[in-house]
């Protein structure tokens, strides 16, 4: 059993080397957690395009529980989550958390718990699994609060799933480096 998580930049090739490093298994779970966007081409465009890169044999769950996934030891396959940031963002969303006022009053609790059982949820499964997730510490700093929210809860999230993990990849221009390799002793 092993626990992957890979970051990388927007268009970095990130799913495409999770897709790989499970590529072997005739059966995987492909858990994504970019829900649907009525009207929106660019992302259906997006999707289709994942949809294709897949083997046809295997499965595809589209759900923000990903405790109940990981913690799912009646099902042996291996799984890919992608992504993270959009998994935070709808943990962000029914949390309230983009207003200011909220933020303060609940939503940044109710956030970190979220996060803390998810990387918990992560330390704690006995399935394979490859994480995707953004990597934000290398960006642009976004120019609005929320923005900055985001960005911050997403680094910290990443931090504890990476801590949480066997293995951790950093994707640059579709090419792999070994962060951390618990396995091998390398951090």
């Amino acid at each position: 059993m092993t626990r992957t998580l890979i970051l990388g930049g927007a268009r970095s090739g990130k799913s495409t080397r999770a897709e790989q490093l499970l590529g072997e298994h005739p059966d995987v779970l492909y858990v994504a957690t970019g829900g649907n966007r009525e009207g929106d081409a660019e992302w259906a465009a997006r999707v289709e395009l994942h949809r294709r890169r897949r083997p046809a044999g295997w499965r595809t769950a589209e759900t923000w529980d990903l405790e109940a996934v990981l913690a799912d030891g009646a099902d042996p396959a291996p799984v890919l989550i992608d992504c993270l940031g959009l998994w935070l963002t709808h943990v962000m969303d029914r949390a309230g958390a983009w207003d200011d006022g909220d933020w303060v009053r609940s939503a940044e609790a109710s956030v970190a718990g979220r996060c803390a059982e998810l990387a918990e949820a992560v330390r704690l499964t006995s399935r394979q699994v490859v994480l995707v997730s953004n990597e934000v510490g290398l960006g642009v700093v976004p120019a609005t609060a929320a923005g900055r929210r985001f960005r911050d809860t997403l680094g910290r999230l990443n931090m504890a799933v990476a801590e949480a993990a066997d293995q951790v990849l950093l994707v640059v221009a579709g090419q792999v480096m070994t962060v951390k390799d618990a396995q091998r002793g390398r951090q």
